[in-house]
């Protein structure tokens, strides 16, 4: 397994409308304890599309893997139309440039502005067919998501050959979260 897809939730389908929230260290650590087995299992090569949220949280982890553990891996990102990033606020916008500013490759399906959600459609295939793998942070009991159109593209290509599908869900970041205020309270 060299390339693996990374796809989940963007920040707003979870209530997270900045960068200071705590939750997001909570899903940063459980896509560390993801994506540790298979980076060890050989994986190379990471793919986001550049959604604002799971897919940057994710990548700033593979950045830090990278400088410290892992100088082999690399980070991809493969948007589905020009500017998708254009319309967003400007904090976000500085965010998205500060980890697209560390890719390893970034590329554009569409070399068009939105048209319509055929070029989503079209980047998730194309991302599907390059990739052995998805860690998709999902969870139907949970939030809603366009990432559930992910989950079933995959769940198709893993019916046709082998394709791992490496789920993170709400009771993961639930476990991790109470971990940690255990810590907090051992510490006292």
């Amino acid at each position: 397994m060299k390339n693996v897809f990374i796809a989940g939730y963007a920040a707003h389908e979870l209530g997270i409308f900045n960068q200071k929230h705590e939750a997001i260290r909570f899903i940063r650590q459980a896509f560390y304890k993801k994506v540790i087995p298979l980076i060890e299992e050989g994986a190379e090569w990471f793919i986001i599309t550049g959604t604002y949220g799971f897919d940057l949280w994710a990548a700033e982890v593979l950045f830090m893997l990278r400088k410290t553990d892992y100088p082999h891996i690399k980070v991809s990102m493969i948007q589905a139309f020009m500017n998708q990033e254009e319309n967003w606020k400007e904090d976000r916008k500085a965010y998205f440039n500060k980890i697209k500013g560390k890719l390893d490759h970034f590329a554009v399906v569409s070399q068009q502005p939105y048209a319509g959600p055929w070029q989503f459609q079209a980047r998730d295939q194309l991302i599907l067919q390059k990739t052995d793998a998805i860690i998709l942070f999902y969870d139907e009991e949970s939030a809603e998501s366009k990432a559930k159109y992910i989950k079933e593209k995959a769940i198709k290509r893993a019916e046709s050959s082998y394709y791992p599908i490496i789920t993170i869900i709400a009771d993961d970041i639930q476990t991790i979260a109470e971990e940690d205020a255990l810590k907090r309270m051992d510490d006292y």
